[in-house]
């Protein structure tokens, strides 16, 4: 299936509109639906209204109260995962101010109880060093105090034990040498100290040995409902449920891979040990 990003910002609007027509065309009220999904009638007035992105049981469920014949079901499924696909370039980020990205995520986080990051190439911000955090927004013009700020903020929600994380970095991630070496150290070491938080787990996957599957991005999982994924030019953002699995599968096969705990510990402490040197 082909996303245009076009499509993307669109298809809510199609999704909302299609599924107000379809009912209104069957001669139901918003009460009569409600009842019959076992929804509120303000959800379907959301719905309808396009303030709520409804999920693809949400449209299974109504589409089966409205008796749709199989055909438009299937094109209104497909429309269900479009408008449950969100783009977001960084060119607009940067635009609306980073710190609103920064928002954006401590919101996915307060919101959520798992997570789960597959770090490819760098460090996240929640486990980065003030000094990591400016160098890695130091290409991106205009003053970044606020976002700087966010992220170091952000930090806090790893020390909620009621939250469980876990933390995959692949060795390229963990070793880049984004700073002078002996930050870099330092950088390491932080890792290394994160990982003794009783609610994280972090793991490393060292670039050597057999490794079966070669990763393409950095995602974030939160619980099993939303995956982000990161690019070049921005980062997509999944709810539909066969988008999240696939990406949850993904990270199994990383999960396989790494070294964890003490493992992890050497071998991170063996690279800052390196930098040192």
């Amino acid at each position: 299936m082909t996303f245009e990003p076009d499509e993307l910002g669109q298809s809510k609007a199609d999704l909302a509109e299609t599924l107000k027509t379809l009912r209104k065309r069957a001669g139901r009220t918003q009460v009569w639906l409600a009842q019959r999904c076992n929804m509120s009638q303000t959800k379907v007035s959301n719905i309808e209204g396009g303030k709520l992105t409804p999920s693809l049981v949400d449209v299974e469920l109504i589409l089966r109260a409205l008796d749709a014949p199989p055909k438009l079901v299937a094109q209104v499924a497909t429309l269900a995962r479009t408008a449950n696909t969100e783009w977001q370039d960084v060119w607009s980020q940067r635009r609306t101010g980073l710190e609103k990205k920064q928002n954006e995520l401590a919101g996915f986080e307060k919101s959520s109880t798992e997570f789960r990051y597959f770090l490819l190439s760098m460090v996240t911000g929640l486990l980065a060093t003030p000094e990591y955090v400016r160098a890695s927004l130091a290409h991106v013009p205009g003053d970044h105090s606020k976002a700087i700020a966010k992220k170091m903020e952000r930090q806090s929600v790893l020390y909620d034990t009621s939250k469980r994380f876990t933390f995959i970095l692949t060795e390229q991630a963990a070793r880049w040498p984004f700073l002078p070496a002996p930050a870099m150290a330092m950088q390491i070491d932080r890792l290394t100290s994160i990982s003794l938080l009783p609610n994280i787990r972090l793991g490393v996957i060292p670039i050597d040995g057999h490794l079966p599957v070669c990763p393409l991005n950095t995602f974030t999982i939160y619980d099993a409902r939303i995956a982000t994924v990161e690019t070049s030019t921005g980062a997509m953002v999944f709810r539909h449920h066969r988008d999240v699995s696939a990406y949850l599968n993904e990270f199994s096969q990383y999960e396989g891979l790494a070294l964890f705990g003490e493992h992890a510990r050497e071998r991170l402490a063996e690279w800052a040990s390196r930098y040192r040197a």
